[in-house]
């Protein structure tokens, strides 16, 4: 079970591999994406920029690889790939339990690095949208992790000083988010 210190009073969530188990589906529309436009991409290159958001990595990859893919195309390309396998996405429910458990008690908000559409997408499917008092994403202008300004974004929504913020996350650039906006940062993949 995920421990909350009693001092905490807000609760901050990333979606994809922590709420919900669409890492394994989001990599297969990574890789899909990037043969469809006639390129490869390492999987440890999309590893290390888990949490960044789809435009960030591809301009990561076009400087990397030499390449000069049209960013634009392929964030649709891949996005859109990714509300066709989301509809099956499911629940990690270690993480849902604390959503459960604090649901009313105290206020909880989404921060993710993905679009607007395909987060929504994912919490509605797995029965979770109504649960959180806000949703940051991708499309927020806010900057990305590693930067802490969308779990800033998120606190200052659900009114609750950063101090008393619990984040759970599921990658190293989220955790390090987490760390630098002064609050506790739970890696997921420690109880998974």
């Amino acid at each position: 079970m995920l421990f909350v210190p009693d001092h905490i009073r807000g609760l901050i969530f990333d979606c994809d591999g922590t709420l919900v188990d669409s890492m394994p589906l989001h990599w297969t529309c990574w890789h899909d994406t990037f043969a469809a436009f006639g390129v490869s991409c390492p999987h440890d290159f999309l590893e290390d920029l888990k949490g960044v958001p789809t435009d960030g990595i591809l301009r990561r990859y076009n400087d990397r690889f030499g390449t000069s893919i049209d960013v634009w195309a392929f964030t649709e390309e891949k996005e859109k790939r990714a509300r066709e396998l989301l509809l099956t996405v499911q629940p990690i429910r270690l993480v849902t339990d604390v959503v459960d458990r604090y649901h009313g008690i105290l206020p909880m908000a989404v921060a993710s690095g993905g679009p607007s559409a395909t987060v929504t997408l994912s919490l509605r499917v797995v029965g979770l949208l109504d649960r959180f008092v806000t949703v940051v994403t991708a499309d927020d202008p806010v900057k990305p992790k590693p930067s802490p300004d969308i779990f800033l974004e998120a606190a200052r929504r659900i009114g609750i000083p950063p101090e008393f913020c619990q984040v759970f996350e599921d990658a190293d650039m989220g955790i390090q988010a987490a760390h630098e906006a002064g609050m506790i940062a739970t890696d997921v993949r420690h109880y998974l």
